[in-house]
């Protein structure tokens, strides 16, 4: 391929060289460089070597002709022990929960009741989407014993989020025949992905793409690792969770969350990897990127004395093979799916949106009346020996 007269063309070509993919796959329409500069002016990106070079790592997700994607911050909508869908009706519940999305959120999250008729706002850039995301929460655990609440980070371009994570949605991945329709999500859809009780390799390689990346700036996406790094991370933790893109085509959930999807037969959504003959019907590729602000806690003189890393999740998981999400799908009418069918790329003419600003402002009381700040001798439900159950 040949790359335009453009400095971001330049570097995005050095980053895809780094990745060992095939150039020759690639190509740059001039919608692509409409959307290179769209993303320079939105995100007021500074044309040094440096910024560049950190832009570079998004930017090269966009470089196919076909490929397109949805990403947006959603901030913070409250932090607390709720778990509807492992834990319906249980308050509290096992273990701490970080929440985005719609208002509506709640103990049960009754199917009949979709979130977009519940909720009145949402955390959400596209304004459209009321679903709820979620994960565990991460705590650092001091040389002391004692336990402190891992803040988390806006990701690049949304530096004004008050925490929460990045939200992505990926209609089509690989090329020619590898391509194919996607389905979008239907009301009253929702699903998990990770198991909260493993603590293994070999336990976790069964979501192999749950995976955690030590950032050494805001735009590190290399040396993706299953468990929680070793070292301090200069730009903190982020913890990728993808999951499964392909469904059955006719249960909108199932028992355990997780039977009505399925991750390809081979290969990867990535690489255009299959559905299986059970799970034939192709859904968007669902990714969070959760940064957690690790770096205060850099001080190794904090850490375990044996050397080992500090952090663990709020389930009582120091390995990091216990990551978790779960999902409620809550977009308006039939917005997700027109995204998917135009295939938008970063930014969705087709969507409502808001700004940052008004996402910071949806926000939820907590359900549940404990101490999830400051230093605490236990993680909340350690007490009371319920960390463990649940997924």
């Amino acid at each position: 391929m040949t790359a335009p007269d453009n400095p971001v063309l330049a570097v995005v070509e050095q980053h895809i060289d780094t990745t060992g993919v095939n150039k020759s796959t690639y190509s740059y329409s001039s919608s692509f460089i409409h959307r290179i500069n769209h993303f320079l002016t939105r995100y007021r990106v500074r044309t040094s070597k440096m910024h560049l070079k950190q832009v570079a790592a998004v930017l090269a997700l966009t470089v196919t002709a076909g490929n397109a994607l949805l990403r947006f911050s959603c901030s913070s909508l409250v932090v607390e022990r709720l778990d509807p869908l492992v834990n319906p009706g249980m308050a509290p519940s096992p273990h701490l929960h970080q929440i985005v999305g719609g208002n509506s959120f709640n103990i049960t999250m009754d199917p009949k009741s979709p979130p977009p008729t519940q909720s009145t706002c949402t955390t959400c850039t596209f304004a459209d989407d009321f679903s709820n995301y979620w994960t565990a929460v991460l705590y650092f655990k001091a040389r002391n014993g004692s336990y402190h609440r891992v803040p988390l980070k806006p990701n690049s371009g949304f530096e004004q989020a008050v925490g929460g994570m990045t939200i992505y949605y990926l209609p089509t991945a690989g090329s020619g025949s590898a391509k194919g329709v996607v389905t979008a999500f239907k009301p009253g859809f929702r699903m998990l992905t990770g198991q909260q009780q493993y603590r293994t390799k070999a336990e976790a390689q069964q979501f192999r793409q749950l995976t955690y990346t030590c950032l050494a700036n805001i735009m590190t996406r290399t040396g993706e690792t299953l468990d929680f790094p070793t070292k301090p991370c200069a730009a903190g933790i982020m913890a990728n969770l993808r999951f499964p893109t392909c469904w059955d085509g006719k249960n909108l959930d199932s028992p355990n969350h997780m039977d009505h999807i399925s991750y390809p037969s081979s290969g990867t959504f990535e690489n255009g990897g299959p559905c299986p003959a059970t799970h034939p019907v192709k859904i968007p590729q669902l990714f969070y990127e959760v940064i957690w602000d690790t770096a205060k806690f850099n001080d190794k003189s904090l850490w375990p004395a044996d050397g080992s890393q500090p952090f663990v999740w709020s389930q009582d998981d120091p390995t990091g093979y216990g990551n978790h999400g779960d999902y409620v799908f809550g977009w308006k009418d039939d917005a997700l799916q027109k995204a998917m069918d135009t295939n938008c790329n970063i930014n969705c003419p087709q969507l409502k949106t808001q700004t940052i600003a008004a996402g910071n402002k949806c926000t939820k009381k907590s359900q549940v009346n404990e101490n999830i700040d400051g230093w605490v001798a236990e993680m909340p439900g350690m007490g009371s020996g319920m960390s463990n159950m649940g997924k």
